[in-house]
């Protein structure tokens, strides 16, 4: 047991695998409920699996920044469906036509990728598309990774929690984390941003699943919002609604992504606030938050990365991956498109694909300074600084 306590380290960032930037000190999103219990299951589940304790102590004496790992994953994506029924204005997933890229991740996929990659602690079941409509193997899946006390966190549109006790099923699952997306404080600015939706069944569910967290007394969701053109007017409104939908925890994000997209940087470009959002909203809206009980938080990986120190890297190609619906790996979640970006398939064994040629020519690439087209947004540009 000595060795896992040493092994889980007490640095927040370091811990959570998170990489934004705080906003001048300013809060950023934490583990829910905290950071302790985060620690707690981390401990736990390296307690249970010598291997997996063997992993993450290599992982730890790396550097983390060699383009041959001597460590399998210690983090995965995972894509279970490439569909929405949604089409966001700000998402790639609406170039998609109806809304979907290939078919669902199988559950048997996904089983034999947790049996095998003995290193994870930590999975995301959700990529880009919303996890309900895969019905009960989403479920499922989180089931089987809480099982080997892997640390599941999941987003959502909320769209259909009410349907067939969705809302029951995603907490009942042991999911540790959900974060429920919500982009509008009233029905015209929700649904002219998060197209295709219905606002007052979003928030009807919203009361339904923290309703039945503070039945069972556990906290499990966050409030995500990201910030843009479209909602900048209504960031106060959108804490009383956290507030009144029985939130405890919400984030702002700043950032709107590319995908690896030129189109989708042009589009979003145009539409983020980010470099106009300032210190003093950013107090207001904390302070919002304190008075009604609510952690707030600020998402921000604004000109994160920089080839001048390993340690600016990117952290993602060295220590895990997304892996799509159709179970082709892609470099990052930011990306989230194996049309767009593809270092291996997963059908086989996908260690095959952490140790091979793609993935390491893209890990050299990094630590070269020479930056992939694909990650160019997300690093430091010429004339600017970290």
């Amino acid at each position: 047991m000595t060795a896992v306590i040493e092994a889980v380290p007490q640095n927040a960032q370091d811990v959570v695998g998170e990489d934004g930037e705080a906003l001048d000190g300013l809060p950023t999103p934490q583990p829910v409920p905290d950071l302790e219990t985060y620690l707690r299951v981390r401990r736990t589940c390296l307690s249970r699996s010598p291997e997996r304790l063997r992993n993450y102590l290599a992982y730890q004496a790396s550097g983390r920044r060699n383009a041959e790992p001597a460590y399998l994953p210690i983090r995965l994506d995972f894509e279970n469906v490439s569909r929405c029924n949604f089409r966001c204005t700000m998402c790639t997933v609406s170039d998609w036509h109806k809304g979907t890229r290939a078919a669902d991740m199988p559950l048997q996929a996904f089983k034999r990728l947790i049996d095998e990659q003995t290193g994870l602690v930590e999975i995301k079941v959700q990529g880009l598309g919303e996890p309900t409509l895969q019905g009960d193997d989403f479920f499922e899946m989180i089931r089987y990774a809480r099982a080997r006390h892997i640390w599941v966190r999941t987003t959502t549109n909320a769209s259909l929690l009410h349907l067939k006790d969705n809302y029951r099923k995603l907490i009942d699952s042991g999911v540790n984390e959900v974060q429920i997306s919500c982009d509008g404080a009233d029905r015209q600015t929700f649904e002219s941003i998060r197209r295709g939706s219905v606002f007052d069944q979003v928030v009807k569910n919203c009361k339904l699943i923290n309703a039945y967290c503070a039945e069972r007394n556990v906290e499990r969701t966050k409030m995500w919002t990201v910030v843009q053109r479209g909602n900048r007017h209504q960031l106060p409104e959108l804490v009383d609604l956290a507030h009144e939908m029985g939130f405890r925890s919400m984030a702002f994000s700043l950032n709107l992504v590319d995908f690896g997209l030129d189109r989708w940087r042009t589009a979003n470009d145009a539409v983020t606030v980010e470099r106009e959002f300032t210190r003093a909203e950013a107090l207001s809206l904390l302070h919002r938050g304190e008075r009604l009980g609510i952690k707030v938080a600020f998402w921000n990986v604004t000109r994160k990365y920089d080839t001048d120190k390993p340690e600016h890297l990117c952290p993602w190609p060295f220590e895990r991956a997304y892996v799509a619906s159709d179970l082709r790996v892609v470099p990052c979640c930011i990306i989230g498109n194996p049309d767009v970006s593809e270092v291996g398939t997963a059908d086989g064994d996908f260690s095959a694909v952490w140790t091979g040629n793609a993935l390491r020519e893209f890990r050299q690439a990094h630590v070269d300074g020479k930056v992939p087209a694909v990650c160019r947004s997300c690093y430091v540009q010429p004339g600017e600084s970290r």
